[in-house]
């Protein structure tokens, strides 16, 4: 197997560099290894997460969440023997070819820490192992720590329900008769009839294949705790276990058979990605990641959607709303009356900062901002800032260095525009294994959310 470790936003280094702290490689065949590549490397990420490539799984789901045009960026980039990263993190393979991105916050030989808790801050879960590996188990694994996400997320458009046939024989006749089988059943007449009746009902195969995935789950070695994480998954649970009364563990491979095709539903759009990861963990057994020659597989993440979805958990408590762009919820209108949109333009003036309240502005930045703020950026706070009155705004980005926030005065606007660095913190130099653990990282990370609290909450 060839294995190689880079860190996102990593400029070209060559594939057959020595390795570095943000660099890392174990191959034997070069050529091998650029040929597998080359299946991943220039590629929009949108063409590949189509159904050539079930075993890639992408965050966020939706590519064009909030408007940005993820689908539109690239895992890698390799030209002339050079890799490059961008945004993207997480593990990939194709054929005998496993690359992790880290966050640029960790080196390619410790323990990705930053990632690993926006992870467990985004999604909710508890990560009993930070390794971060492209080890199909342990990409298995992943799936099951992802399962309560995925579930809660379809159960909040309710529980699924679609029309089923059911077989009736009784004296309460409430659909057409089935002649043969009365005539099988009813012969000598015995006062009943045999009819069938077309029913909604909760009881279907897709949530029969999601009891299946639960009782799986219930299996592993963690899988109460995953099951039991929150009280939100623990109702889910309750939910879909009253709903299958007819549940058979014999039937699951008649289930996976019977959820084989996506559902197209436009009211339950959220169980398609429930099936999708149900499937996955159910079939694990059977279906090999990386087998299917040219076939790209893994879990990969935006590190600039997952930074503001990181964000979002903090500054929610301080009263910062979170508009989503592309269902147009959450935003504030550019014009005091909704006519003049269409006499000036058609496209809608309708704003949405990546948060806001009614005096603060904030803008969501993964990249580092300490070589400035770039001249478009400035200009769209500046015009958030213009049309709520607000006399501040700013930037927040994640840094490994622990500085304070520089604010600026604007020119002809009682405001102040902020530069907040956001401390991650970072493994001492002389620090050992046995000090620098986890725990010290969460102790330190949660001083910086209380220092971006205490800035956020100002009026």
């Amino acid at each position: 197997m060839n294995n190689l470790r880079i860190t996102d936003n990593h400029e070209a280094v060559r594939l057959d560099a020595p390795s570095d702290s943000r660099y890392w490689h174990n191959f034997d065949d070069y050529d091998v290894v650029k040929k597998d590549l080359v299946c991943i490397s220039n590629k929009q990420i949108g063409n590949l997460t189509l159904e050539d490539n079930p075993n890639l799984l992408v965050f966020p789901e939706d590519l064009h969440h909030y408007g940005d045009e993820i689908s539109e960026s690239c895992i890698i980039a390799l030209r002339d023997d050079e890799i490059s990263t961008g945004n993207i993190m997480g593990f990939v393979g194709v054929n005998d070819t496993q690359l992790d991105i880290k966050s640029r916050f960790a080196k390619v030989d410790e323990d990705d820490y930053f990632l690993h808790y926006m992870l467990q801050k985004v999604f909710s879960i508890n990560l009993f192992d930070i390794k971060h590996t492209t080890r199909q188990e342990d990409i298995f694994d992943f799936l099951l720590y992802l399962f309560p996400h995925f579930l809660k997320k379809a159960l909040a458009q309710g529980l699924f329900k679609k029309y089923r046939r059911f077989e009736y024989n009784d004296a309460n006749i409430r659909g057409p008769i089935d002649v043969n089988r009365h005539i099988r059943e009813n012969i000598p007449f015995r006062g009943t009839v045999a009819y069938s009746t077309r029913e909604h009902s909760y009881d279907n195969e897709v949530t029969q294949l999601v009891r299946h995935t639960i009782e799986y789950i219930r299996t592993k070695e963690h899988g109460a705790i995953i099951l039991n994480n929150d009280s939100e998954t623990k109702s889910c649970i309750t939910q879909i276990t009253l709903a299958t009364q007819s549940y058979n563990v014999r039937e699951r491979m008649k289930v996976i058979n019977q959820n084989l095709r996506p559902i197209r539903h436009p009211y339950y759009s959220a169980y398609t990605d429930l099936q999708n990861i149900c499937l996955r963990i159910l079939r694990h057994e059977s279906l090999k990641y990386g087998q299917e020659k040219d076939k790209v597989y893994g879990v990969l993440f935006d590190g600039a959607w997952l930074w503001e979805e990181y964000l979002n958990t903090i500054l929610k408590k301080c009263g910062f709303k979170h508009p989503e762009n592309k269902k147009q919820k959450g935003g504030f209108r550019m014009f005091k009356n909704e006519l003049d949109d269409d006499a000036i333009s058609k496209n809608s003036r309708r704003l949405y900062p990546d948060f806001w309240k009614d005096n603060f502005i904030l803008d969501a930045k993964y990249k580092h901002l300490n070589a400035g703020v770039g001249r478009e950026d400035l200009y769209q706070v500046v015009t958030y800032m213009y049309c709520k009155k607000a006399s501040a705004g700013g930037y927040i980005f994640p840094y490994e260095k622990s500085e304070k926030p520089i604010v600026y005065q604007l020119e002809g606007h009682e405001g102040s525009m902020h530069i907040i660095p956001f401390y991650v913190p970072q493994k001492p130099i002389d620090a050992n294994d046995g000090y620098w653990k986890w725990t010290n990282f969460v102790k330190w990370i949660k001083r910086s959310e209380d220092a971006l609290k205490r800035i956020a909450s100002k009026d």
